[in-house]
């Protein structure tokens, strides 16, 4: 057993930062010195003596043997792995190097639809072909669970070819699907399963939590240690156990898709919630546990409101446990859409959520929420049913064709050969019939709708008008308007 108490990245900043010297390296501020007054004043100089470079007592990302390498260490038992990367360019940095690592060009991956955009930039970095499975679907709230055991091991019986399988687990709803089951699936054809669990990094400190990817079986796991614990935007980690995966492969595919300049703010983050989480995790996550039931039991009692629960046993396998800390609102039935509820909450009622959908909004409650966050967020959803409800506007009455229902997805080009093929740009109404080249996604969650290679049907492009008109994002594209879409030529 490690010293948890220990954080030596952060300790190595901090005396860095505190070590009277004249800086001759980057950054070129000079420890705050040469920062814009008005940052400073936002920020405080504190901050930027500790905005340091590779220096020598600091050690080195890409090839760590010293504090780095010892607040890896630590991670890796905490998090339940054989060996932890820190990662300084999101989760989506661990998704690309996860898919690098495992699939060349040519080689199959399978993958679930409601992937992460990251993951089609694995692709195209990768020249890997996707082996699509659709998840299960829920038509009544409209949500998309997981991909289920059956689906993996008819893929992989039909490709047995196949390098990875990938799996989203969580969701960003918080559903999980069944991943014990999938990785025993997987490992029958000595292959790996990688998961993204970018919303899942808080699962190993509490038993009334979802079961870690790591402990369900998984032989990757990539999570974004920012989005639910306590580090810094950006800041995220990959782990690996057993034997499946090259670790030296994983080094080297981290070293093309992270900065060769990677900031020490960011990985001392990652050290400092590592040693919250190994210390005082079960403790933080009761508590954070207990705000998110109350908020939950507390919401159901609101006329017009119902929030998002496990279906009974047996009856969803792509839904087997939900993460009692994401909090999904259905406000379809006080008439207003997902997206008309955001805006008044945020705009009128001071709560922002996370995201919102057709039918709904989802609220991530962590570790830095506090009993008057939950009130808030309880006296908005009040206000929202008594102020705003419009009964005369039933959302569920309109016509809303939905993604994973009724688009089929025909991928015509491998996602590389076509991000790398010669296009044209046209007017959104002549694209039907070509094939893509280009993402093209609601964000968020960041989920594609359309990406490169696939053809480009009446179907995805009527939903991606209505998720406009309803409010929604459009990301990934080079018009975000719409108006025009890339495709081959």
């Amino acid at each position: 057993m490690l010293n948890q108490n220990q954080t030596p990245l952060l300790d190595a900043l901090k005396a860095n930062a505190a070590r009277p010297h004249a800086p001759f390296y980057t950054p070129g501020h000079k420890l705050g010195e040469g920062i814009s007054q008005p940052l400073a004043d936002l920020l405080g100089k504190a901050v930027f003596r500790a905005d340091l470079t590779e220096l020598a007592d600091l050690d080195n990302l890409f090839a760590p043997q010293g504090v780095i390498q010892e607040a890896q260490q630590l991670a890796s038992e905490v998090f339940g792995a054989s060996q932890t990367w820190f990662l300084v360019n999101g989760s989506t940095c661990g998704i690309e190097a996860a898919i690098l690592a495992t699939c060349g060009t040519g080689d199959k991956i399978i993958l679930p639809r409601n992937v992460h955009s990251s993951a089609i930039a694995g692709l195209i970095l990768s020249g890997a072909i996707p082996i699509f499975l659709n998840p299960e679907y829920d038509s009544v709230l409209d949500i998309a669970h997981s991909i289920t055991p059956k689906a993996v091991q008819s893929a992989l019986q039909q490709h047995p070819d196949a390098k990875a399988v990938l799996v989203v687990y969580p969701t960003y709803y918080g559903v999980c699907g069944d991943l014990s089951a999938i990785a025993n699936i997987t490992h029958q054809y000595n292959i790996p399963l990688l998961v993204d669990e970018a919303h899942g990094a808080h699962f190993a400190f509490h038993p009334e939590l979802p079961t870690p990817a790591l402990a369900a079986g998984a032989d990757l796991t990539v999570q974004s240690i920012h989005k639910v614990l306590g580090a810094m935007t950006q800041a995220s980690m990959l782990h690996i156990q057993g034997n499946r995966i090259d670790c030296d492969r994983i080094s080297k595919a981290l070293q093309l898709v992270q900065s060769t300049s990677p900031s020490y703010l960011l990985l001392a983050s990652l050290d400092a919630a590592r040693q919250q989480m190994a210390l005082h995790g079960k403790v933080l996550m009761s508590r954070t546990l207990q705000l998110a039931n109350e908020a939950r039991t507390r919401i159901n009692q609101i006329s017009g409101l119902s929030v998002l629960k496990i279906p009974q046993l047996g009856k969803s396998p792509g839904f087997v446990a939900l993460d009692k800390t994401r909090l999904t609102v259905t406000v379809s039935d006080l008439g207003l859409t997902g997206f008309a509820a955001d805006e008044i909450l945020d705009e009128k009622l001071g709560v922002t959520a996370e995201f919102a959908s057709l039918q709904h909004l989802t609220f991530i409650i962590s570790l830095g929420n506090t009993p008057a966050d939950i009130k808030q967020l309880v006296q908005g959803f009040t206000t929202l049913a008594e102020e705003y409800s419009r009964s005369n506007l039933t959302v569920k009455n309109q016509v809303w064709l939905n993604l994973d229902r009724t688009l089929d997805y025909a991928l015509q080009l491998s996602p590389r050969e076509a991000f790398f093929a010669v296009t044209e740009i046209l007017p959104l109404t002549q694209t039907n019939k070509r094939i893509c080249a280009e993402i093209v996604c609601p964000y968020p969650p960041g989920i594609p709708v359309l990406m490169p290679g696939e053809a480009i049907t009446k179907s995805v492009l009527e939903y991606l008008q209505q998720v406009q008109a309803m409010g929604g994002f459009i990301s990934g594209c080079n018009d975000i308007s719409l108006k025009t879409l890339k495709v081959v030529n």
